[in-house]
């Protein structure tokens, strides 16, 4: 298979992901976040719900995306909306990562793997599973309007807050 037919592949899979996904309804969620209070996705009618998914709490990627939501996060609230992070971290881990971070957003422990599993972005590692770096921008009635399949963890946050702005 040549190079550029590969490339043709990986492109239509990511197509057929955001296809998959975008104008449809987002699932329903209850999770705890790391001060253990619940977040549901109905307690954010009206809001711009930007769901983003992280493999692992203080891995450095993962770092960088969190600081790059932190940093953008008073123009998320301008812009009427809210920041989820998610991970199959529990609560605990979830905890530590925020204060070291001083993270100003819920991140929710999806240790059950119920939401990753309903988006279809968990990977199996062998003994351990991971939350793909994935993002879900859910609109203010809940449908889900764009799925970023591909993250650039230092540019991310701001191309979000850009759709968020274009979409309003």
């Amino acid at each position: 298979m040549s190079a550029s037919h590969a490339e043709k592949n990986i492109f239509t899979q990511n197509e057929n992901n955001q296809k998959q996904w975008v104008g449809k309804p987002s699932p329903n969620f209850k999770l705890q976040d790391q001060h253990a209070k619940w977040h549901e996705l109905k307690q954010y009618k009206g809001k711009w719900v930007v769901l983003y998914f992280y493999p692992k709490d203080n891995s450095p990627g993962c770092t960088e995306e969190a600081r790059q939501f932190k940093n953008l996060y008073p123009q998320f609230i301008k812009n009427n909306a809210v920041v989820l992070g998610v991970s199959l971290d529990d609560i605990a881990s979830h905890r530590k990562f925020s204060d070291k971070l001083a993270l100003p957003f819920p991140i929710l422990a999806d240790h059950q793997q119920q939401l990753a599993h309903a988006f279809g972005i968990v990977r199996n590692l062998g003994i351990t599973k991971i939350a793909k770096r994935e993002t879900f921008l859910i609109d203010p009635k809940g449908n889900i309007v764009f799925h970023y399949t591909s993250v650039n963890t230092q540019t991310h946050a701001q191309k979000v807050l850009q759709d968020i702005q274009k979409y309003s």
